[in-house]
């Protein structure tokens, strides 16, 4: 593996690599196969119409109700698993960019999306409003609005391939994808040139450009100058259009890319991952009794029991306001502590950004799997009511509501920590990195990290604070006792 200087930074120039998903027989056929991507995006369009359909007809408890039990236990569950150990899946069998083609068709060559809006920072307000409105309208516990919500990803999705060439939904704005960027930075796979020579003479760029069969690359990005998962969707239509079979789904070491890939010196790209960072504490915060209490307080100091403008400063403090604050403050310290004051602001922010994802992923991980696996038995009782319900099951045994956990409870908050402990070594880990890359003198690197070390130790212990706390087991029956 040689390193070469590309527009973007440095570009990794992979030959051979050691393992490529592409080149797995059977798999990887698949995988290169003209319609590959639908064999996966076709069984989640189907899954998404069942819960779209049971969301606005089925029961409305939520526990007994596809489109909950789906989307808030499942969903996050296997995609944050995917994650870890693959990639950016769900992007690659997104089924809401599944009408893309016809959507094509109706936009011919469609307008490029407006220079002033490609950056992030409309991606991190509507990931944030997210999170928001998933407490403010109790999604999770709603079949209805979940339904609605999916159906609003569709709509949302159609509209903007229809009007705009490329795929700006998936770079620029979508929710989802947003989160799942960040999140398969530290995955162990990424698209990668098996030989950059052959790119070097090639004169069409269809993994961009796309060929007569196959549509090019939704997100823009020239295959050997790929450095990073972000903005990648693992559609692998540029595996598909390249003639010269000369793209790969490579393996690489862990955390390569957060150590090695120059982060983009832009203030939305950082602030994105201060964001995914701090989200992930507060995400969880919202799910345990202090947050009642802080919502009570405020109610009673700003007289009004509007929820929405409460949850909203509550969040908007917690996921915006702190990590400007806090993030800009380490960024000025670590500046002063390396005695190189003439350096940018922007870039030492900038710099130090992917540090915080190995941490922040391990607390989502540690989130999202105590979701999983005190719910994900809940499927089975789910399922076997919908099908009764419809006359399709006639037989059998009544479904078995008590069913949900996969682990003992007493098993849950030690993993949890586990997996904090361990995101707080990779971050570590990747800020020793990028404090020896900045160059300067051993001695410089160590002063210049301990803000950052502050900084994560603060975001490790409130992850474990917030774990220690009870939280709320949405999806599952003990919410149905509750008459939730």
């Amino acid at each position: 593996m040689t390193v070469s200087n590309g527009p973007s930074g440095p570009v990794l120039l992979q030959h051979n690599p050691r393992f490529d998903l592409l080149r797995v027989p059977g798999l990887g056929k698949l995988l290169r196969w003209r319609w590959g991507r639908l064999v996966f995006q076709v069984p989640l369009l189907l899954l998404a119409l069942l819960m779209i359909y049971d969301g606005l007809t089925g029961p409305q408890l939520a526990p007994q109700n596809i489109s909950t039990v789906a989307a808030w236990v499942h969903y996050r569950g296997f995609v944050i698993l995917a994650l870890l150990l693959v990639g950016n899946l769900f992007c690659m069998a997104c089924p809401f960019t599944l009408p893309r083609t016809v959507a094509r068709k109706l936009s011919g060559r469609g307008r490029r999306w407006p220079r002033a809006l490609r950056h992030k920072w409309m991606a991190i307000l509507l990931l944030l409003a997210l999170f928001w409105l998933y407490e403010w309208l109790d999604l999770w516990a709603s079949p209805w609005l979940t339904a609605w919500l999916a159906i609003a990803y569709f709509v949302a999705a159609f509209v903007l391939e229809a009007l705009f060439s490329g795929s700006p939904f998936c770079k620029y704005l979508c929710p989802l994808g947003t989160f799942n960027f960040v999140s398969s930075t530290v995955s162990p796979l990424q698209i990668t040139a098996r030989n950059r020579e052959i790119c070097r003479s090639c004169v069409g760029r269809e993994c961009v450009s796309g060929s007569p069969q196959v549509l090019g690359c939704g997100t823009d990005l020239f295959v050997p100058q790929v450095n990073s998962n972000m903005d990648c969707i693992f559609c692998l239509d540029c595996a598909r259009a390249c003639p010269h079979d000369n793209v790969a789904l490579a393996s690489r070491p862990p955390l390569h890319e957060l150590v090695c890939h120059a982060w983009p010196r832009r203030w939305d790209m950082a602030f994105l991952a201060f964001v995914f960072a701090f989200a992930s504490v507060s995400n969880a915060f919202g799910m345990i009794p202090p947050v009642y209490e802080l919502e009570a307080r405020l109610a009673q100091w700003l007289g009004t029991s509007n929820e929405a403008l409460i949850l909203g400063l509550i969040f908007g403090v917690l996921n915006l306001l702190l990590p400007a604050v806090l993030g800009l403050t380490a960024a000025w310290l670590s500046r002063g502590l390396a005695k190189n004051d003439g350096e940018p602001l922007r870039v030492v922010f900038s710099r130090y950004a992917p540090a915080l994802i190995p941490l922040a992923f391990a607390i989502w991980f540690a989130h999202y799997g105590f979701h999983f696996v005190t719910g994900a038995l809940t499927i089975i009782p789910v399922a076997q009511g919908f099908l009764i319900d419809h006359g399709i099951l006639l037989l059998g045994a009544e479904p078995n509501w008590l069913l949900g956990p996969v682990l003992p409870a007493e098993w849950l908050l030690p993993l949890q920590i586990i997996a904090v402990l361990i995101g707080f070594a990779g971050s570590l880990y990747v800020t020793t990195r990028l404090a020896n890359r900045a160059g300067g003198s051993v001695a410089m690197a160590r002063r210049a990290v301990l803000p950052w070390i502050v900084l994560l130790l603060g975001l490790a212990l409130a992850a474990i604070s917030v774990f220690s706390e009870p939280m709320e087991m949405r999806g599952t029956i003990e919410l149905m006792a509750l008459g939730v």
